[in-house]
């Protein structure tokens, strides 16, 4: 069988179509990813594993699919959903050890749904688990998703409660007692209008550290690829598991 130049360019082209489909991860998810009961952390797996951020809303009959007991259930809307269709908005900020930001906000009425994980790191560190992200190799912040009801509770507000639970934004990657990469703070926007929320939050929190000479250090950026913690981390002070 004679196999000519033209037949090896039309499987180099082929292969190069093949590839246009390939999906965005090629690895196989780890074990612990079986465990993830949290549907919000589910979703958010699903995003990230074709290489997608969180869209800036959800469709809260999606997370019923998926069987989740909405700790504050409300009906709620979105300038952008349909009738009948209940949107939640989604936001995800970084505070230092992610078991308490997340307490935090799982207290905050409007917040209807949450989950913890990892955002913010190299591109090829897929499915970062928490023991990789503590060696600081990945690049990832340990953070949490936040889906709320934004005719109940504002970005702003949610940006409060963020400056709140870290006592000095001023100190770059440290939180009380956590220090590392994986501690840095942040406010990672999922839309454009976001961003500016997020901007307009940080100049007021820089604002009231300036008589110190100081500068915030918490990031302000367009959302990356969330990868969920593992199950054992999800609600973790809420499964009275320690103290953060």
């Amino acid at each position: 069988l004679m196999i000519t130049t033209l037949d090896l360019i039309l499987v180099l082209l082929l292969q190069v179509e093949l590839q246009q489909f390939a999906p965005a991860s090629a690895l196989a998810p780890p074990q612990f990813y079986s465990k993830i009961a949290s549907p919000l952390a589910q979703a958010a797996a699903g995003y990230a594993s074709i290489g997608e951020p969180i869209p800036p809303t959800i469709d809260a009959s999606t997370l019923h699919l998926c069987g989740t007991n909405i700790d504050n259930p409300t009906t709620f809307t979105d300038s952008s959903s349909s009738p009948g269709i209940n949107r939640g908005t989604v936001a995800t900020f970084a505070g230092g050890c992610f078991w308490g930001i997340q307490q935090a906000y799982d207290d905050e009425p409007g917040v209807l749904a949450t989950c913890v994980g990892y955002t913010q790191g190299d591109n090829d560190a897929q499915y970062p688990s928490y023991s990789e992200v503590c060696s600081e190799e990945t690049g990832h912040t340990e953070a949490c998703v936040v889906v709320f009801d934004p005719a109940q509770v504002s970005y702003a507000r949610l940006a409060e409660v963020l400056f709140h639970r870290v006592d000095d934004p001023t100190m770059l990657n440290r939180v009380g007692k956590d220090r590392g990469t994986q501690y840095r703070t942040g406010m990672y926007a999922h839309s454009d209008e976001q961003l500016l929320q997020a901007r307009e939050a940080y100049d007021v929190e820089n604002n009231m550290w300036r008589t110190s000479g100081r500068t915030v250090m918490t990031e302000v950026k367009m959302t990356g690829l969330f990868w969920p913690a593992e199950e054992e981390h999800q609600s973790y002070l809420a499964k009275g598991s320690g103290r953060c």
